[in-house]
């Protein structure tokens, strides 16, 4: 999950708890409609100043909403009970992984020639 996606959803729920309407909200925070909706599906980010006059819209500070969102976000890295979690990867240099990746598709994972792991085939003239 993003975190402009945690915001929207937490605006979102903040607003309908309130039972305020998308066009009050726009209107008291000087937002269009269209973008206090995109910012609510989590498809557009706002600034810290038009999240600050959102969030004085709707009677909530900025840093509530962003500690739901953090909690929300959280969670959702948790994931569901009895499964790994992300935390529990190992996290494998983009380098080495790659070399992995070239390795995968030779026979053995046999190195690539040239390597200091590989030996060298001595070629003869027929």
């Amino acid at each position: 999950m993003l975190l402009r996606e945690a915001i929207g959803s937490g605006l979102r729920r903040v607003r309908t708890a309130r039972r305020r309407t998308l066009r009050d909200i726009s209107r008291a925070a000087r937002v269009s409609l269209g973008y206090l909706s995109e910012v609510e599906r989590g498809r557009k980010e706002p600034s810290s100043e038009l999240l600050a006059s959102i969030c004085e819209a709707l009677d909530v500070t900025v840093p509530e909403l962003l500690s739901e969102a953090a909690a929300e976000m959280a969670l959702e890295l948790a994931g569901p009970v009895g499964f790994a979690s992300r935390t529990d990867e190992v996290l494998v240099p983009i380098g080495q992984r790659h070399a992995e990746l070239r390795l995968a598709g030779r026979p053995g994972g046999a190195p690539a020639m040239g390597t200091t792991d590989a030996p060298v085939a001595s070629v003869c003239a027929a």
